[in-house]
Formats: C-alpha cells, sequence, structure tokens
C-alpha cells in the first residue's frame, strides 16, 4: 500500500520520549498497529480494551506478584492489544522469566521505561499524530475520489479503474464479472490465481484482514464483484474507504456503457420488425446472429410484449434503463435478448440458451424478478403489462410468436377487470371467444341465453347471475355453492328456483350447460371490455 495510515510500535519507537528505552520481549511484533494509548494501573482490563492500544503502566498494580503479572499480559494479548510499555524504578526492578516468554511466544512487545517519563505527554503527542493521520486520510480519500471522477470522463474500459486503484493501494486487485472469469491486476500464475481466489471465497464466510471485497449491484442485481488482497499488510479502514469509491466508479462505468450499446443496438430496429413480421427466412436469420456472434444452442424462442401505461402525462420511464433492466433479468435466465421499441411498448424476442423443459417457468421467474425491482417499485410511475405469444421451435416462426403475443395483449387489455393471464397458451377459451368476437355478434348470441337473468337482476337486484356463476363452478354442489356465496340453503333453493324458470328446468344438462358456461365467459369479456373502452373514453376527455 502505497500511503501508510498506520502507526506501529516500531514508529512510537522513534518519538521522542522513547529515546531511552528498550524491548526486553515481543521483538518480531513491533509492526503492531497501534490505534490508541491506554494507561493501565488496575488488576483487569478485560472490558476497556477494543484492540491495538498501546499500553502504558508503571506496574503498580503487580510489583511482586509474577502471578498477577502473567495474567495481565495474559489479558492484553487475548484482547489484541498492540503492546506494553512499562515505567522501571520506581515499582518494578525486573521483568519476570515467564512474562517474557509468554510474550516472546505470542510476539507481544514489552518496552523498558529506564526512567522516570511523563505519560501525560506521551499520551497527548501518540494521540495528536493518530489525529494527524485522520485528517490526512480523509483529505487523500477525497483527491481519490475527485481524481477518479475525472478519469471515469476519459477511461475507455473498466480495466482503466482497476488499474487506477492499483496504482493507489499497490495491493492485488481480483475483478469478476457474472459468470465469467475473474482479472487480475496485476497479472499472476494460473495456480497462484487458484489459491487467490480459494482464499478469497473463505474470506467471506470467515473474515480475514488479508482480504476485503465489495459487490457491484446494478438494477438491484449483482453485477460484478471488486476484491482486494494485502499479503503481508492488514487491510485497514482507508483501504476499505478506498475500495468503496472504486466499486461505485465501476458501477457508474458499467452502467454507462451498457447504456450506450443499448443504444447501438436501436439500429437493430429495421431488421428486427422484417424477423416479427415474418420477412425473414430461417437461413437468413442464422446469418444474421452468426454475423452478431450469437449462436444460440437451440431454435426455441418467444416473443414478450411489455407495454406501459402512464399514472400520469409524461411519465414513462426512460425506455433505454427499462431495457437495461429487462436484459440483465433475461440473461441471468438463460436467454438471448432483442428489443423492438415503439413509443410506450417493448417487444421482446427471447431466444432460449438453455434446455426447452423448463422455459416458461424461467420467463415467469424474470417477470417477478422485474415487478419486484426496485426500479419498477419506486421509479417506474406506469402500469406494466406483460404478453408471452406461444413458444417455438423454429427461429424461422418467431412472426407467430409475436402474432400471439399482440393477440395476448389484446386480450389482457379487455379482461382488465379479471385476474391477468401473461401467456398465450393460458387464456384458453378467451381465445375462441377473441376470435369469435371478429366474426360475430356475441352481444346478440350472449343475450339470447343471459338476458333473462340479466333483466331479472336489474329488476329486482336479485343476484341471480352471480349465483348462476357459483354454482357452474362448484359443479352443481348446492352446500360448497351457498357457503361460496355466503347464503343459507332456502335462500339459494329460491334462487335456483327462478334460475330454472328463467333458463328453463333443462339449463344443468351437458350441453345446454357447456353453451350457458361459454357464454357467461363471453359476457365477462365484453362487459369489461366495454369497462375499459369507457375508462379510457374517459382519460382522453380529461385531456
Amino acid at each position: 500500500m502505497k500511503e501508510q495510515f498506520h502507526l506501529t510500535v516500531a514508529d512510537i519507537l522513534q518519538r521522542k520520549h522513547f529515546e531511552n528505552t528498550s524491548i526486553v520481549a515481543g521483538n518480531e511484533g513491533v509492526t503492531n498497529i497501534l490505534k490508541w494509548v491506554h494507561v493501565v494501573e488496575v488488576t483487569s482490563i478485560r472490558n476497556l480494551l477494543n484492540g491495538n492500544e498501546l499500553i502504558l503502566s508503571t506496574g503498580i498494580a503487580w510489583r511482586d506478584n509474577t502471578k498477577q503479572f502473567i495474567s495481565m499480559v495474559k489479558e492484553f494479548i487475548e484482547n489484541n492489544a498492540a503492546g506494553l510499555c512499562i515505567e522501571m524504578g520506581t515499582y518494578l526492578s525486573e521483568i519476570p522469566a515467564e512474562v517474557i516468554e509468554i510474550a516472546n511466544q505470542h510476539q507481544f512487545p514489552i518496552i523498558l521505561f529506564h526512567q522516570e517519563v511523563p505519560f501525560v505527554e506521551i499520551t497527548q503527542d501518540i494521540h495528536s499524530e493518530i489525529i494527524k493521520q485522520q485528517y490526512r486520510k480523509i483529505s487523500d480519500l477525497e483527491n481519490y475520489s475527485q481524481r477518479l471522477n475525472k478519469r471515469l470522463l476519459s477511461i475507455e474500459s473498466y480495466e482503466d479503474i482497476l488499474q487506477f486503484i492499483f496504482s493507489a493501494l499497490d495491493v492485488q486487485i481480483i475483478f469478476r464479472l457474472k459468470n465469467q472469469h475473474p482479472e487480475f491486476v496485476p497479472e499472476i500464475s494460473h495456480r497462484e490465481q487458484g489459491v487467490v481466489l480459494q482464499q478469497l471465497e473463505t474470506a467471506k464466510d470467515e473474515p480475514s484482514d488479508k482480504f476485503a471485497y465489495a459487490p457491484i449491484f446494478l438494477f438491484g442485481q449483482e453485477f460484478a464483484e471488486l476484491a482486494i488482497y494485502s499479503k503481508d499488510i492488514p487491510i485497514s479502514e482507508f483501504d476499505l474507504l478506498i475500495l468503496d469509491r472504486t466499486a461505485t466508479a465501476l458501477a457508474q462505468h458499467l452502467l454507462r456503457d451498457m447504456y450506450v450499446e443499448e443504444k447501438k443496438r436501436a439500429e437493430e430496429t429495421e431488421w428486427l420488425q422484417g424477423w416479427l413480421e415474418g420477412e425473414h427466412m430461417l437461413e437468413e436469420i442464422l446469418s444474421y446472429l452468426a454475423e452478431n456472434g450469437l449462436k444460440p444452442k437451440t431454435q426455441n424462442a418467444a416473443v414478450l410484449i411489455t407495454k406501459l401505461f402512464p399514472f400520469k402525462e409524461k411519465s414513462a420511464p426512460d425506455a433505454t434503463y427499462l431495457k437495461l433492466l429487462f436484459r440483465s433479468v433475461f440473461e441471468q435466465q438463460g436467454f438471448i435478448v432483442f428489443f423492438i421499441e415503439k413509443r410506450n411498448e417493448l417487444t421482446l424476442v427471447l431466444l432460449n440458451n438453455r434446455a426447452k423443459k423448463n422455459m416458461k417457468e424461467r420467463i415467469k421467474k424474470a417477470i417477478q424478478s422485474m415487478e419486484e425491482s426496485e426500479f419498477i417499485r419506486k421509479q417506474c410511475s406506469s402500469k406494466l403489462m406483460i404478453a408471452a405469444g406461444k413458444f417455438t421451435d423454429s427461429l424461422g416462426e418467431v412472426h407467430k410468436s409475436y402474432f400471439t403475443a399482440k393477440e395476448t395483449l389484446r386480450i389482457q387489455q379487455k379482461m382488465t377487470g379479471k385476474q391477468i393471464c401473461q401467456f398465450y397458451e393460458d387464456l384458453h377459451l378467451y381465445r375462441l371467444i377473441s376470435q369469435l368476437s371478429k366474426h360475430t355478434d356475441l352481444q346478440e348470441l350472449a343475450a339470447e341465453y343471459l338476458n333473462p337473468v340479466i333483466q331479472y337482476d336489474q329488476k329486482y337486484n336479485a343476484k341471480l347471475l352471480e349465483t348462476l356463476k357459483a354454482y357452474l363452478e362448484c359443479n352443481g354442489s348446492k352446500q360448497e355453492t351457498s357457503n361460496k356465496l355466503f347464503i343459507v340453503r332456502q335462500t339459494l333453493y329460491h334462487r335456483l328456483q327462478k334460475l330454472e324458470n328463467l333458463l328453463g328446468e333443462d339449463f344443468m344438462d351437458h350441453e345446454k350447460r357447456v353453451a350457458i358456461e361459454f357464454m357467461l365467459l363471453v359476457h365477462d369479456y365484453l362487459h369489461a371490455s366495454q369497462s375499459n373502452h369507457l375508462h379510457v373514453s374517459e382519460r382522453l376527455g380529461k385531456m
């Protein structure tokens, strides 16, 4: 480390009050770091030490008591004291051999003053030096941050930042992007790399003063990791602060790189739009992917359409940042991602780069991760709607997934009052209803079956339509229906009798029942669609 903010026992031996001293034990411990000075004239100090204190004493508390002296030295060692300074002559004339032996075993320096010394002046002198070092530390840290921020404006790669922190600390730098091999500055052999990485993983569970690391997060996802390793000198608080500042700078640089890269991808839009429209042959698609260095492990693909509905006018977030989030999440789930941006709509082409068997589950995890991300929850003031088309086994049929994704989104927008289905394959009868609505007057068809019930409800507020839905959902079980509706059986029997009068006694026969259930879905679909159009009209009227 080029800038040392460690005050060691060896350093204080060079100061004026230590001119007439000698070390009688623990010579190898003169490199111990000293953080404070403490005067001790009692027989127990176990609960008063925080570590790295230099102990000053006349020895009055343990004079003529070798056993007590040994106990005190052991307490100092157990509490990680930096060393012990004893004024000789006043109360002590010699240091017991047992004490010297224990100090040598633990490399614990024992320093003797051979004449009376002012403990107050020693304390003031050393504490003043410690405070000066703290001021220098703050100044150097601020200077480092300013120089690093200036460099961020001109550097071309994160390797420049790694070199910058190395030049400041002169320790081993380890940097690892998610799912990539670690990089070392300076370079070391593969064998040494393996040893250091193993020690680093151990240090994460069992903290070590030789290692420190900082995870780098982008959009709530751990994107990279920066670590430092000091083989000989313990890592200081100053080193940790430098590490933290550098990790922040790396996050900013990586985000900027991703942003620039995302802007470049906008040039792909025209070709991708043709792909979605089915204009490209399979050979053209594979050739395009190869030109861009992509070779998916499978030809399985799916299209997702994401639509944003801002809660306030002009409150839609920057789509580039949304794409960064989407790409990060889906790539971690094993997909190659392409985007097409259109106003408040993002279309994602997902190429599966793993086994097909759990493709849907991984898409679900990615969607859940996005919806729970801090960016979406706190910074995205828009309603997010996601529609997935059917999965395809050929890259040449991506357009089929695209068209079904559009159909899914269309149905979602009409079914805003219902639980949203995000996958085309989960829409079932609603897909059929959507297709029929394009060619048939479903309103008239539904009225043929349900109008008597609807009109009766409007006239008497009888809740017969609600009862009919519940009764069918419970497969004709009267007990389950009454429990679901929170009504007594007698009330249910009365309503069922009314339904028989309006729909016919055969309304629970198989074919008629299926038709009624289907018409109930049609009614919900059309009713939700009308409510949605009314809501949109109200919003337009307020603009």
